[in-house]
């Protein structure tokens, strides 16, 4: 009898594990005491819980939004979004701190900014090898923005790995400008 609820318990050991692997992102304080209703349940209130309505649009023209139309985002050392990467290394060089550092400020400024991080590679190395090295440089990106005062949310990491090439070539000037990681503002991507 008691071996009938070894793969009982084992199944919900399971579930919770997945549960508990889910997508709100870690250190979001906004989001961990939000209550949850099913507003598909007779009785359920409008509102208290999944939105039943359509989903506004932002007008990104408004003064206050963020993305392609603020002008801030055009000039300077904001319009400036590629980090360059040496072969093989991950490290943000030196010589762009200044850049992640005006990226960071405006995001602490900004705090409904979002951006998007994209890793790339030259096409040497695997496929596999690529993306996680294109991972490893979105993350120390991100990494860096945090560290100045942005917020972890607004922040999201991704490695197109060698399929989004800056510069087409099979050789060290071509592969120089792809070992880079992008920075997008929400509405450019």
């Amino acid at each position: 009898m008691r071996a009938c609820y070894i793969p009982i318990v084992t199944a919900f050991a399971v579930a919770a594990l997945i549960t508990g692997c889910g997508t709100t992102p870690e250190g979001d304080a906004s989001q961990s005491g939000a209550p949850v209703t099913d507003a598909t349940k007779p009785g359920a209130k409008p509102g208290a819980g999944a939105q039943t309505g359509p989903i506004a649009k932002i007008d990104v023209t408004k003064p206050g939004a963020v993305g392609e139309a603020d002008p801030r985002l055009k000039t300077g050392a904001l319009a400036q979004r590629s980090i360059y990467y040496d072969y093989d290394q991950f490290d943000v060089k030196d010589q762009y701190r200044g850049l992640v550092e005006a990226h960071a400020k405006y995001l602490r400024e900004n705090p409904a900014a979002k951006v998007l991080i994209q890793g790339n590679t030259d096409e040497r190395g695997s496929r596999e090898y690529n993306v996680g090295l294109g991972q490893r440089r979105s993350d120390g990106v991100k990494k860096m923005l945090v560290l100045l005062g942005a917020r972890d949310s607004q922040i999201e990491s991704v490695s197109l790995g060698e399929e989004k090439p800056q510069a087409d070539g099979h050789d060290e000037s071509a592969w120089s400008r792809n070992r880079r990681s992008d920075i997008l503002y929400s509405g450019e991507y």
